[in-house]
């Protein structure tokens, strides 16, 4: 069985026949459970119900760093948003460069998430895109390592993986890692140790091959296992095993 360790189930599109539906065709795939994670504010109630009403359906809380600029949270807000049980982690929350100019705003917020995430002793799920190194040593300075967490969508190099592992977080890897113009991608995922190794869909993007240029949904996480374990030789049985142990070591509220 695999696990989708990062997905946004509320955010896609209707017309693939909503949550159930969406569950039903992973189920088909041996797709056995899911991290729905929080984006903003603005959905943070519907995450956590889903996660309520779906025994295999987990949840976090956070604001992305890309909503910032319209939204930002304080560390009370935050703690009262991220305590249910339903809610494993703390996220998704991070720094990106690439479509924000707003660095300091960006890094106030994630050190607030932080520092929830230690109070309440739940992993962190950070995104990072052109922003390692100060995301990294944000994480260092605000002792992340003590919860540990993901590194999600993740697409940098193997250096700030080592540097992200040895902080006590995983490597996760969506349909990106498929894409024929990922080689460098690729072969910072055939080196990622199987205790630190998680995948994922970010559905509705990212969609993997086969199916790239279509509506995203956790089923295709299938997909994204199938490549990693031909790109690692190993068998998708060993992969299966490893990231789904992984997922639960990592998120033990979800256990």
């Amino acid at each position: 069985m695999l696990v989708d360790s990062h997905c946004h189930l509320d955010l896609i599109d209707d017309h693939l026949g909503g949550v159930e539906q969406l569950l039903a065709n992973a189920a088909e795939r041996d797709i056995s459970h899911f991290l729905c994670v929080c984006v903003g504010l603005e959905n943070a109630d519907t995450v956590r119900a889903l996660a309520e009403q779906h025994s295999n359906v987990f949840a976090s809380a956070g604001i992305h760093p890309n909503h910032v600029v319209d939204e930002s949270i304080d560390s009370e807000q935050l703690l009262t948003l991220a305590a249910p049980s339903a809610v494993v982690a703390v996220g998704e929350t991070g720094l990106d460069y690439f479509r924000s100019d707003n660095a300091r705003q960006q890094q106030e917020q994630l050190a607030i998430h932080v520092g929830v995430a230690r109070e309440l002793k739940k992993p962190l799920i950070i995104h990072m895109r052109d922003a390692a190194d100060d995301t990294l040593a944000l994480l260092r300075r605000e002792r992340a390592s003590e919860v540990g967490g993901v590194m999600h969508c993740y697409v940098e190099d193997l250096e700030s993986a080592r540097k992200a592992i040895d902080m006590g977080f995983m490597i996760s890897f969506s349909g990106i890692v498929t894409f024929r113009s990922a080689t460098d991608l690729q072969q910072v995922a055939a080196q990622i140790p199987s205790e630190s190794l998680l995948v994922e869909t970010d559905s509705p993007w990212l969609a993997p091959v086969p199916w790239r240029g279509k509506t995203n949904q956790p089923a295709y996480v299938r997909d994204v296992a199938e490549f990693l374990a031909e790109l690692r030789e190993e068998t998708l049985e060993e992969l299966a095993a490893n990231t789904t142990r992984n997922f639960f070591r990592l998120f033990s509220l979800a256990g």
